[in-house]
């Protein structure tokens, strides 16, 4: 049977132990999917599966702000990003909301009639812009870490969806059928319509130092979460060499948040550079990731967990670049 996996073999959720398991029922519980694939790729690298469980649970489901603006935002970066799975995703649990109608005018390609709603779609898509101005923010000044963390969060996991899982979201494209996606998100609606509890997630990440917390997390888990997962993807360097690491970090930091033209020589050749044609595809094109860059990287050596690491690194540079921007946008705004 086919599976949604396009470049790994997870073993079977019955068969996941230890962290895995643990951050398995939290998704279960809070999430009301059963090991959603989104997280089921990752769980051969438990050390990523949990920040990046954290970082969605603590900032889309469990901080300040409405689910149906946060879920916008988290679409306006899909959209951004050319994520098709998560774009899905999202307008799927729009009707979990009961927003059935803006839920509908967007999966047809329309603007939301609700100004506001608009705006939080705008504000997402204008996050892929590494220094955009995303001030004044759609939502109220005191919802802004859940929703930056909302965005961060999906930055990174557009990329992991993209690079790694086919476009479906459910078997066969099922999500195409209006009929089906109202119904899917009727059956989540009362787990996204539950209060969550704050800072449930953090007892399942390897201990942080409150000091590493972004600015703009303002001392909520979001901070926390963003911290964890940021050490967690920075590992997957360990699987390039320092020129590599040179290439990467020149490319980003010139990068505007445009895609890359079909025709660019920015992305080197596979069979030269092939971890770092990988990495840098992941950052800024994870949809063009093909078998043939895949197979031209791995070797007996590289597992399901170093694939994983090295797209989660590239993934996150782009991240870290967005994040960084956001950064000094708030500090000079401070000054």
């Amino acid at each position: 049977m086919p599976t949604p996996f396009r470049y790994t073999e997870p073993l079977p959720p019955k068969s996941a132990t230890g962290t895995v398991v643990e951050v398995y029922a939290q998704i279960a519980l809070d999430f009301g999917i059963a090991e959603p694939v989104t997280f089921v790729v990752l769980s051969s690298a438990p050390e990523l599966l949990a920040p990046t469980w954290a970082l969605l649970r603590e900032s889309l489901i469990a901080g300040p702000g409405t689910r149906t603006g946060k879920e916008l935002a988290a679409l306006g970066v899909s959209l951004a990003n050319k994520c098709p799975f998560c774009v899905d995703a999202h307008t799927v649990l729009l009707h979990a909301t009961g927003d059935h109608a803006l839920a509908e005018r967007l999966a047809r390609g329309e603007r939301p009639e609700n100004e506001e709603h608009a705006r939080v779609l705008a504000w997402g898509q204008d996050t892929r812009v590494p220094g955009a101005a995303l001030e004044p923010y759609p939502f109220p000044r005191e919802h802004a870490p859940a929703y930056l963390g909302t965005a961060l969060t999906f930055h990174f996991i557009n990329r992991m969806a993209s690079a790694l899982l086919t476009e479906n979201l459910l078997p066969a494209g099922a999500q195409r059928f209006r009929a089906v996606r109202s119904l899917t998100g009727r059956t989540l609606a009362r787990t996204v319509r539950r209060p969550a509890r704050p800072g449930t997630s953090l007892p399942l990440l390897d201990p942080v130092d409150p000091g590493e917390a972004p600015a703009w997390a303002e001392g909520t888990p979001v901070g926390i979460a963003y911290a964890a997962l940021l050490r967690a993807a920075m590992r997957g360097a360990g699987l390039l060499d320092a020129d590599d690491h040179h290439l990467l970090e020149q490319t980003l930091q010139d990068w505007d948040g445009k895609h890359p033209p079909l025709a660019w020589d920015g992305f080197p050749d596979r069979r030269e550079r092939p971890g770092a044609r990988l990495a840098l595809l992941a950052a800024l094109a994870p949809y063009r990731v093909t078998d043939e860059d895949v197979t031209a990287w791995r070797r007996p050596e590289h597992t399901d967990h170093c694939l994983v690491h090295l797209v989660a690194y590239g993934a996150f540079l782009a991240v870290d670049r967005i994040e960084s921007a956001i950064c000094a946008q708030i500090t000079q705004e401070a000054m």
